[in-house]
């Protein structure tokens, strides 16, 4: 039986028919690779996620961990499943092979993780922070801090965290008051506590490797003053040895809606719990230079935001997935026209509104999983373009895309989510079935690593303003060709080109309408209906994309399962413009208006 996860034929038309990843292998970095090891790999990924990240997702959710003493308590089928992850390698998939990776594409390692992520989204949260951890090792540390951190982290015996949020500054990190103090020897000690830390406290691993926001005492205030130090939960030799534990303390855990199976923390660092030599503070040791921290982080951030979004995604589609197989075996009524009472009744994938329902999902996890291997594409053209103007152009098109690929899928998988607990009807709403957890867990994704509202800020008040409007014209530039193809294509693929080259326009009138009046209130007051509206054009582009690789296929002569598979992508896009396209007309109206309704709401009239 095929997957509920995911869908492998997706994910080859993806990778193969549309992406042409196996071109990749033409250039230096991936020259060891074919698309037979990038089966082999997604292969193994599927397997090991079937076969050790499912059958736990239910039992983690129900028992979520505890702390028991000053240990927290996981159910042990979690650092089962790690163990089996951490032997596969694939931890360390997309790193150079001097430290122990595989070299991957970008694209191919989010189509590998995508189906843990599907499988079992709490489990997978630890090597999905670690390998960020380690990436920005990797960017930002010293080759005596790679191989004392990034080389374990690989083989998994550590894991690794972000370490941002306080209590009382939540995501505004200019008000962080975490301080570090130098100390004679090089290091530092850090005083200070952070709170909402994934992964900060476990028995999982041998270690776990913080990487802590803090100030340098008389340094800038603000995000000018903050920087970033490795500090480990415990302290390692100069010989690599395990030593003894560094202060740092686990206060509590987060009780949360979902993704139960990741602890989540508030940390307390030097509070005098472990004094590793008697002297107060935990032992940190400085990444780069002093006042660095924030850009620094971002390295991981950034990663992170595209990761949010990955697993956004293959919430709502293992969601989507296992809706649809629902529907296919419940069955339930007869059709509107059939006229005698005793009839067999027929599965609800018969009834239009169901059909309609699969079908808005499918158009939703679809496109933001395109959209998400596309990002890997980019990461790769940064990495290896044959020329410099090819590496800037991806860099800057996957900045200006990281805001709508963490939150259009978090927004949009999640309302999947909320379909297929539809299509299950009353069962939906019980814990007999896994989409009520899938919702539960997606709940989530539009929170953390920035709130929607934070992307929508760093998309309209960055992005596409950022180099006089270079990101902006990258973004359209690109749609655009994608528009020009289609309208060469003749037939329907011309007709969906036309309302994508008129949203495309609309959002370089309305983003220069936005800041003609150069009064920044205005025009950020609506900046979360652009991040929305801007997002649905992105994803109607990743559709037309797909549709392009279908009429290329046709060409070929496609049949069979893989004819089915076309006419799928070519409905699905069609209910994306007929259906979602046109909800960015009046939200790209109401923006040109300058509305200050918002804005203008006073406190006092709540």
């Amino acid at each position: 039986m095929p997957s509920t996860l995911l869908s492998r034929r997706d994910l080859r038309f993806l990778l193969y028919d549309w992406l042409d990843i196996a071109r990749l292998t033409e250039r230096p970095r991936y020259a060891e690779h074919s698309q037979e090891t990038f089966d082999a790999v997604l292969d193994l990924a599927e397997r090991v996620a079937t076969a050790h990240f499912a059958p736990h997702n239910r039992a983690a959710d129900l028992a979520e961990p505890t702390v028991d003493g000053d240990r927290v308590r996981t159910i042990p089928e979690v650092k089962a499943a790690l163990d089996v992850f951490a032997g596969t390698g694939l931890l360390a998939s997309t790193l150079d092979a001097s430290v122990g990776g595989m070299q991957l594409p970008h694209a191919v390692a989010a189509a590998c993780f995508a189906w843990f992520q599907a499988a079992n989204v709490g489990t997978s949260a630890y090597p999905f922070l670690t390998l960020g951890n380690a990436n920005l090792l990797l960017a930002h540390g010293s080759p005596e801090q790679v191989d004392t951190w990034v080389r374990p982290m690989v083989e998994g015996r550590f894991f690794g965290t972000m370490c941002l949020s306080e209590p009382q500054a939540g995501s505004s990190l200019a008000d962080i008051t975490t301080r570090a103090e130098p100390q004679d020897d090089g290091t530092y000690r850090l005083h200070g506590t952070k709170m909402w830390i994934s992964g900060g406290d476990h028995e999982l691993a041998e270690n776990i490797v913080h990487l802590v926001l803090a100030r340098i005492p008389g340094g800038p205030p603000g995000v000018k003053g903050i920087s970033l130090f490795i500090v480990p939960k415990v302290l390692v030799g100069a010989d690599g040895a395990l030593g003894g534990r560094n202060d740092v303390v686990l206060v509590g855990l987060n009780h949360k809606m979902g993704y139960r199976g990741t602890t989540n923390t508030l940390l307390s660092f030097g509070d005098g719990g472990h004094r590793p030599d008697g002297r107060p503070g935990a032992v940190g040791y400085l990444v780069g230079e002093p006042h660095q921290g924030l850009a620094q982080m971002f390295h991981m951030m950034n990663e992170a935001r595209i990761g949010v979004g990955a697993g956004a995604t293959a919430l709502g589609y293992t969601g989507y997935l296992k809706s649809l197989a629902y529907a296919r075996q419940r069955p339930q009524g007869r059709p509107l026209t059939a006229k005698d009472p005793t009839a067999p009744q027929v599965p609800i994938v018969a009834h239009p509104d169901v059909r309609r329902m699969l079908l808005a999902q499918k158009s939703y996890v679809e496109g933001a999983l395109a959209l998400v291997l596309y990002c890997g594409r980019l990461l790769d053209e940064e990495r290896t373009a044959p020329d410099r103007v090819g590496r800037d152009r991806a860099r800057l098109l996957l900045d200006v895309l990281t805001p709508i690929a963490k939150s259009w899928p978090s927004q949009w998988c999640l309302a999947a989510n909320d379909l297929a607990i539809q299509v299950h009807g009353g069962a939906g709403y019980t814990r007999d079935h896994d989409v009520e957890q899938h919702w539960r867990d997606n709940r989530l994704n539009p929170i953390h690593e920035g709130t929607h509202g934070i992307q929508a800020l760093d998309l309209l008040g960055r992005k596409v303003t950022m180099g006089e409007g270079a990101g902006l014209a990258v973004l359209a530039d690109t749609i655009s060709a994608t528009v020009h193809r289609a309208r060469q294509a003749g037939g329907e693929t011309a007709e969906l080109a036309g309302p994508l080259g008129a949203a495309v326009d609309r959002i370089s009138t309305v983003t220069r309408r936005l800041w003609a009046g150069g009064d920044p209130e205005v025009a950020l007051a609506n900046a979360s209906l652009y991040l929305e509206a801007v997002g649905h054009v992105v994803i109607a582009w990743m559709w037309l994309e797909q549709v392009l690789a279908v009429d290329a296929a046709a060409e070929a002569g496609d049949t069979g399962a893989d004819a089915d598979l076309h006419a799928g992508k070519r409905q699905a896009a069609r209910y994306f413009f007929r259906y979602e396209l046109p909800r960015t007309v009046p939200q790209f109206d109401l923006l040109a208006s300058l509305d200050r309704t918002t804005l203008e709401m006073r406190d006092d009239w709540f």
